[in-house]
């Protein structure tokens, strides 16, 4: 028997936040999938220090996670779940999240020498358990402020005035935030050297290193805790106009302090500066702020007025099942073969061939594909909403 406390079904839930959920799962799935080289330069990453609306995909997700914990917590807590329980439940969707990151890192072959076990699901496991955890151990504002200022300037002490074992002192003996030499990819190279992501850069043993490595967990922590800070906000007791200021006066407050922090501590999405965290952390309350606007306090996507934000809330409801989706469909596509004007082909490379190639530019070529991609992973979680269907993990 399960306890009807635990269910994922939430007493209350807050548009805006469902909307920013699914716009956020959507950009993700595109930019995941941008169709190459040729994609428009804010579909791609900064390649070491620096800022593409694609950097700010993933933060923005683990901030909605942050955001989500306080909403789902307190639901249960209020339908007579104690803490214990939720604990447990907490372990258990984590580890559940986890294992499917590995899935995702190793399908279809899981080569075990050098399967990866960081990854994107994985960060996002291990900010929930910890970060929710933390939450339903203290619910207090002030010491997630605490805690969220000692990741933040702890990183920073760290990645700065730590000597880099068999390299030296950043800024000293070896350039600050090197892409190989620096403490979160030594880290990483001596507990996975063979299972990490960019482990082929290279002859060179410095090119080993992970986007979503170990120490780098640190300041993600600090993504999920100003989440868990928003939903507080959020939840409190006051006008819809006061708390969207709020919202507003959060999301200046992050980019001034992220922006000036930057200019010592480069925004890095691959290291997960602390000013990255800030900033993104901007980005994705003005985005929030727009949103609560619209949907809260102008009952925009209520009533006749929902097909505005249909599509995102469709996305929004399974995030992590269109995510899986996005991330296996493509790869079993590719080894569908069969032939086409007497040579062997496959269907994303047969309409790369005879459709996206003859888009006006290489950019709106990757685009299309990008979308084509988007629309064929919302058609499952389109029809697991239409029969109200929601995936939890």
């Amino acid at each position: 028997m399960t306890n009807p406390a635990l269910n994922p079904t939430p007493v209350q839930r807050l548009l805006s936040l469902d909307v920013l959920r699914g716009i956020t799962i959507a950009f993700m799935i595109m930019v995941n999938n941008n169709g190459g080289s040729g994609a428009w330069g804010f579909m791609k990453h900064a390649e070491w220090n620096g800022l593409t609306a694609t950097d700010l995909v993933f933060p923005t997700f683990v901030f909605v996670v942050g955001a989500s914990i306080v909403y789902a917590f307190q639901a249960r807590l209020k339908r007579g779940a104690t803490r214990a329980q939720l604990a447990v439940h907490t372990v258990q969707r984590a580890a559940i999240l986890f294992l499917l990151g590995v899935v995702v890192n190793g399908f279809p072959f899981f080569p075990l020498d050098h399967l990866r076990f960081y990854g994107v699901l994985q960060r996002i496991a291990i900010c929930y358990l910890v970060v929710g955890l933390f939450y339903l151990w203290d619910q207090r504002v002030w010491t997630k402020v605490a805690a969220l200022v000692f990741c933040l300037v702890g990183y920073w002490v760290l990645l700065r005035w730590v000597p880099v074992p068999g390299a030296g002192m950043p800024g000293r003996d070896i350039p600050f935030m090197d892409k190989g030499l620096n403490l979160v990819s030594w880290l990483d190279r001596l507990l996975m050297p063979h299972h990490l992501y960019l482990e082929w850069g290279g002859p060179d043993p410095h090119n080993l290193r992970d986007p979503e490595g170990l120490l780098s967990d640190l300041p993600a922590f600090g993504t999920a805790l100003l989440g868990v800070l928003t939903g507080l906000w959020l939840r409190g007791q006051r006008a819809a106009k006061t708390t969207a200021l709020g919202l507003a006066a959060g999301a200046v407050t992050c980019l001034v302090l992220g922006y000036w922090w930057s200019l010592s501590f480069p925004l890095n999405k691959n290291l997960w500066t602390s000013s990255f965290v800030l900033v993104a952390a901007g980005w994705s309350l003005t985005v929030l702020t727009l949103s609560y606007w619209a949907m809260d306090v102008w009952s925009w996507g209520r009533g006749q007025s929902k097909g505005l934000v249909y599509p995102w809330l469709v996305l929004g409801s399974n995030a992590i099942t269109a995510y899986m989706f996005s991330e296996i469909v493509p790869g079993l596509l590719d080894r569908i073969n069969f032939r086409s004007g007497g040579k062997p082909t496959s269907l994303p490379a047969w309409l790369a061939d005879h459709v996206f190639a003859h888009m006006p530019t290489p950019g709106w070529a990757a685009f299309a594909f990008s979308f084509f991609t988007l629309a064929y992973c919302f058609v499952p979680v389109w029809i697991l909403y239409r029969k109200k269907i929601f995936v939890k993990v």
